[in-house]
Parts: structure tokens; C-alpha cells; sequence
């Protein structure tokens, strides 16, 4: 079979073959299964499009390191089956695809639903930092910790089954799949961009979510201009798995209602959801700030892309100390820095970054610059360098710029690798 420009999907099909096309989006480590419990439901008045990330409950490990590249393979897949207009639900990363779509090809999309979802996942740093200790150590690690990050205390201690069963999704899931969806979340991020988000929404979340919890769910609702916030008592991240009757009431609620099209004439259910959570009204919830960067007086495309390099290499912790430690006499040395060597060097096509890291630890050990080798060492891990290549760089550097120098640098190097590639407890 010849290959496409754009990769295709895993998916299945639910419901009847005349109705309005409802997709449905999985979150990070589990697959198209996490929803099987809304199927007998939504399937009634939809027909029903579930699809698996890459790598995910066995589909083929074609990594996708960008939502948007993810939210391509999905058009991708539905233009391969004549799907054009569509409802959209989708759980964490899931909903980062549908929210990827509404803003870049609102046309598409009839009607919004954002599970467990946020304008930013967390941290870039944490995320990256999740895929060098899948890098390093593979999937264990997240699998035996995903029950404390999916549901809440009681439930995983009372279904014990359900736990196995998410625990085996993720350790079944491709680790360089994983990792580049670790990538994907990282850069997400369209905090500023909600305003453009035209259709029709739903901002579902668990109440007791540790992950993507309510506040991040409010600062959806702030910025999307109809939106509407639902709070789910009893569950976590994976609220349709630990409510589903809840999450199948609040979905039929929101399609049945707020379908923009008109070939979904679907009657709404006679009875509201008998859910004690209220589904509030946007103008209920006030914006979230934006914190801008530092330095970005200097302004300008190319600039705000150096910036999103350096950020991506060093990590935003490092970044936000430079920037928070800069003042009148040295802000105009951090832009210098950030135009010149994150904006002209570290985007040139010549090397990959790994090759890049390689080099900068050879020129901090050769110039014993050793103060900028912890930020390099976290930087070359995020880069896709193992703690092994890292050995073996620095075994280079003893024999040409020395065994004091290089055994510095070993004891600096050991000391972040033990930090960032450690598992959590």
C-alpha cells in the first residue's frame, strides 16, 4: 500500500450509518476503550467515530510530536471516509485535538465538548521531563502511577479491575508514541487563542481532578465565548470512566442542544441530568492572565520563535529565572542571546538537536564553562540524548580536553540525570 503524505488513524464506528457523525477523542496512555461506557448511549442518536492515538491501544507507532499534526491525521482520516461536518468530544489531550480543530478549521466542527482539558497541560518542563523518564526507564513507571493521576482514592480502591485494566493500557502503548505525545502537550498552548473558539462548548471536569482540575477548566469557560462549564462530583482526570452515567447525560445534554447544523435535529432527552454539579453560564467566570515573556520588547515573530526554541531546549523553569533575574543593565544581553543563539544557530536545519546538545557539552567541558553544563545535561536529555550518550560524550571530552575537566563535568552530569530521569515515588 502506497503511503501517504498525511498518516490515517485507528478508529471504529458505533451507531447508525444515517446519523450526524459524533467524534470522540481518547486522553494520553489509554485508548478508544476509555469511552465504552458512553456507547450505549450516545450511540442512539449518533453515530459514533472513535479513534486511537499513535502507538495507542495497538494502532501502528507513527509518532506525532504537535496536536495540530495529530488533528491532521484525524481530518486526514474522516476526508478518507467522506466525514465533513462533526460533533467533537474529546478527554485531555483528546480535547487539545478538538480545540485544535475548532480554532483552525471551524467549519468542521458542529458542536465542542473539552473532558479533563486545559488552554495549557501543566508545565512544557513537566511534560518533557515525563518523556525523558520514559525515555530512560519505559513505560512502568507511568503505568504503575496513572490509577493516583486518573481517579480518585476511593473508586481506584473499590475497582480494583478497572485499575489493572488502565494500568495495562499504558504499559501496552508504544514508548516513542508516548514520549512524542509528551512532546505534543508540552508546546500546546492557546491560552491567547480561545477568543477565536466559535462553536458551541462544553468545559467538562471532574471536581476532585488533580490533573487538569477545575480552575484550568474556568479558564476554558473565561475564554471561549459560549461556553459552558460542568463540574463532575465523584471523579478525577478519567471522569467517564469513574462517572459515566454522569459524563453520558452531560454529553446527550450539550449535542442534543447546541448542534450547529441542521441536518441534527435530534431531540433533547425529556429530563435533565440529575447531576448536583450546575453547568454555569461563561459570564460567571472571570479571564485568567497571560504572563508575557521577558524581553519581548525587542518584539517580533522571529524573536517570540527564538524564545519558543529556547524554551523548548532549556526548559521554561530556566528560562523564567533568566527572565526574572534581568534587569535594565542586562535585559539587552538576554535578547542578544535569545535572537542569536536560540533564533539563529538552534534553528538552522544543519544539525538535529541531539547533535546540537552533543556539541554544547563538548564546548562547555573544552571551555570549562561548567556553570551552563546542568542547564545543557537537562536540555540534552529533553533532546532525545540518553544518559548513556551522555556517558560516551563525556568519556570524549577526557581524552581531548582532559580528565579534570571531564571528571567535573561527570559529577555535575550524574547529579541532574540522577534528578530528572528518577521515577516518581
Amino acid at each position: 500500500m502506497s503511503k501517504t503524505t498525511t498518516e490515517t488513524l485507528q478508529y471504529r464506528f458505533d451507531g447508525p450509518e444515517d446519523a450526524p457523525i459524533l467524534v470522540i477523542g481518547p486522553s494520553l496512555g489509554t485508548s478508544w476503550h476509555m469511552w465504552d461506557r458512553q456507547i450505549p448511549e450516545l450511540s442512539q442518536h449518533w453515530r459514533v467515530f472513535r479513534y486511537d492515538l499513535p502507538g495507542h491501544g495497538g494502532a501502528p507507532a507513527h509518532p506525532a510530536t504537535a496536536v495540530g499534526d495529530l488533528a491532521d491525521r484525524l481530518l486526514a482520516t474522516l476526508d478518507g471516509l467522506g466525514v465533513q461536518r462533526f460533533g467533537y468530544a474529546g478527554c485531555s489531550i483528546g480535547g487539545a485535538i478538538g480545540a485544535d480543530l475548532a480554532l483552525r478549521h471551524p467549519h468542521r466542527v458542529a458542536s465542542l465538548a473539552l473532558v479533563a482539558a486545559s488552554p495549557r497541560f501543566g508545565s512544557a518542563d513537566e511534560f518533557r521531563q515525563r518523556g525523558v523518564i520514559v525515555r530512560t526507564n519505559g513505560l512502568e513507571p507511568m503505568a504503575r502511577t496513572a490509577p493516583e493521576r486518573w481517579f480518585t482514592p476511593g473508586f481506584a480502591a473499590a475497582q480494583p479491575a478497572i485499575v489493572e485494566w488502565a494500568v495495562q493500557m499504558v504499559r501496552t502503548t508504544d514508548p516513542g508514541c508516548y514520549i512524542a505525545a509528551c512532546e505534543a502537550l508540552a508546546a500546546f498552548d492557546i491560552r491567547t487563542e480561545l477568543g477565536r473558539i466559535g462553536v458551541p462548548t462544553l468545559v467538562l471536569v471532574g471536581a476532585e481532578d488533580q490533573v487538569t482540575g477545575p480552575a484550568e477548566a474556568r479558564t476554558l469557560v473565561a475564554g471561549i465565548p459560549d461556553a459552558r462549564l460542568a463540574l463532575v462530583p465523584g471523579a478525577s482526570h478519567l471522569a467517564p470512566v469513574e462517572q459515566p452515567a454522569a459524563v453520558s447525560d452531560l454529553l446527550l445534554m450539550h449535542f442534543s442542544t447546541s448542534w450547529q447544523d441542521t441536518i441534527a435535529a435530534i431531540p433533547a432527552p425529556p429530563v435533565a441530568p440529575a447531576l448536583s454539579a450546575p453547568v454555569m453560564p461563561v459570564a460567571e467566570i472571570a479571564p485568567a492572565a497571560v504572563r508575557p515573556d521577558a524581553g519581548a520588547a525587542g518584539g517580533g515573530e522571529a524573536y517570540a520563535n527564538a524564545m519558543k526554541v529556547r524554551r523548548e531546549v532549556l526548559g521554561d523553569a530556566h528560562v523564567d529565572s533568566v527572565n526574572a533575574s534581568a534587569d535594565a543593565f542586562t535585559e539587552d544581553f538576554e535578547e542578544l542571546v535569545t535572537r542569536y543563539a536560540w533564533g539563529e544557530i538552534w534553528t538552522r536545519e544543519g544539525l538535529d538537536r541531539r547533535t546540537r546538545s552533543c556539541v554544547t557539552l563538548t564546548a562547555l567541558v573544552a571551555s570549562g564553562r561548567m556553570e551552563g553544563l546542568a542547564a545543557h545535561t537537562r536540555a540534552a536529555l529533553r533532546n532525545g540524548l540518553t544518559p548513556a550518550e551522555i556517558k560516551e560524550v563525556l568519556l570524549q571530552t577526557a581524552v581531548y580536553c582532559g580528565i579534570p575537566a571531564a571528571g567535573a563535568a561527570f559529577a555535575i552530569a550524574r547529579s541532574v540525570i540522577q534528578e530528572e530521569t528518577t521515577p516518581p515515588a
